[in-house]
Formats: structure tokens, C-alpha cells, sequence
């Protein structure tokens, strides 16, 4: 998955279709992401001590990551993602991707730290 955790990323598909946010959380063995603001959904939570309140929050939930677009830092639009590996890497480092090239402008997108 070419998502990582703090890109920007807008949402193509779905009810928050246009929205754009952080990237919290990658689960790379469901492909999903969980992304800021978007898909947000009502929890019911019961008090576990004395102190803490009952009640309704709101909390984000995940969204499929082929519904989402990494945003280009350069134009700001959203882009497909291209991987450039290192020709001269042996094979067990030629799976992670060295650099992510943004399908639209030809520029590296870093990997947010």
C-alpha cells in the first residue's frame, strides 16, 4: 500500500466524498486507512471507573483505501502513486518502495514522518 500514516489524502468514493485529512492509522491486512474527520461514527460508552461519564462520542471509522486519493504537496490535487525502487538493490529490498513519484506531476512525494 503506497498510504502511509500522516499523508493527506482526499476521499473519492462514498457520503464524505470530497473531504480531505490526515491518515491515522494503515491496516495493511484489511487495506484500510484511518483517516481524520472522515466516516465518523457515534460510539455508545458505559463508564468504566467512578470518575468517568457515560455517553455518545463521536470517533472515526476506517475507509477502504481505494475510496481515498494521495494529495500531490506540489498542485495540492489529488494523484495516483507511482513507486521507484533502487535498480542496484538486492531482492529483499527491492519489495519497499524507496521513493513515491506522484503519477500526475513526475515529483517525489516524501514519506510523512
Amino acid at each position: 500500500m503506497r498510504i502511509s500514516k500522516g499523508d493527506t489524502v482526499r476521499v473519492m468514493r462514498g457520503e464524505d466524498k470530497g473531504k480531505e485529512g490526515k491518515v491515522i492509522r494503515v491496516f495493511l491486512k484489511t487495506g484500510r486507512v484511518l483517516v481524520d474527520g472522515v466516516n465518523m461514527v457515534k460510539m455508545h460508552r458505559k463508564a468504566r471507573t467512578a470518575e468517568e461519564q457515560s455517553g455518545i462520542r463521536e470517533a472515526p471509522a476506517s475507509v477502504h483505501a481505494s475510496n481515498v486519493m494521495l494529495l500531490d504537496p506540489k498542485s495540492g490535487r489529488p494523484t495516483r502513486v507511482k513507486a521507484r525502487y533502487d535498480s542496484d538493490a538486492s531482492h529483499v529490498d527491492r519489495r519497499r518502495s524507496k521513493e513515491r513519484i506522484g503519477a500526475s506531476s513526475g515529483e517525489p512525494i516524501p514519506f510523512a514522518r
